[in-house]
């Protein structure tokens, strides 16, 4: 069971602007030193607000920081979960995601072209569409693929992208 996490420890206070920022640097290292192994859990978003001192809205706005880097999930009834390094996806969703992200880049779906729906990527994966449904979100935050309202979801032609992507 991972300790807890003490800002006290690490020498200095949360203080300032972008505290969150802060809070995903610090579990940042814990995480590279193997304070929380793979496939850890962190402390609650309270356990870790009440030891930062901060509102669990912060802590929740570092978690997600790290998240997008891909240092951690959330998963159900578990809470948040530190990703393994190895090559295999830890969960279904992001295989899916992945194996999308592939034919995308591979140039399987052109620029503009339309991704097969939901229905169709269920049966293909024999995933739930909740599961489909969060792969196509991680995609959408990646900026590769864009839904269009009761049209689809197609894929980010090169001059939609967003500034930095």
């Amino acid at each position: 069971m991972p300790t807890a996490v003490d800002p006290a420890s690490c020498g200095r206070w949360l203080t300032g602007g972008r505290v969150y920022t802060q809070i995903a640097d610090l579990l940042r290292e814990r995480i590279v030193v193997g304070e929380f192994p793979p496939g850890s859990a962190l402390p609650s978003e309270a356990a870790l607000g009440r030891a930062f001192g901060v509102a669990r809205n912060t802590v929740r706005r570092g978690l997600a920081i790290l998240e997008g880097e891909g240092l951690l999930v959330t998963v159900p009834s578990k809470g948040r979960v530190v990703c393994g390094a190895g090559p295999a996806a830890p969960y279904r969703y992001q295989a899916i995601a992945a194996e999308l992200r592939g034919q995308i880049e591979r140039g399987e779906f052109a620029s503009g072209a339309a991704l097969p729906s939901e229905m169709v990527l269920r049966r293909r994966f024999t995933a739930s569409r909740n599961t489909v449904r969060q792969a196509l979100a991680v995609l959408e935050s990646e900026g590769l693929v864009v839904a269009e309202h009761g049209r689809g979801r197609f894929v980010q032609s090169d001059g939609q992208r967003r500034p930095g992507e």
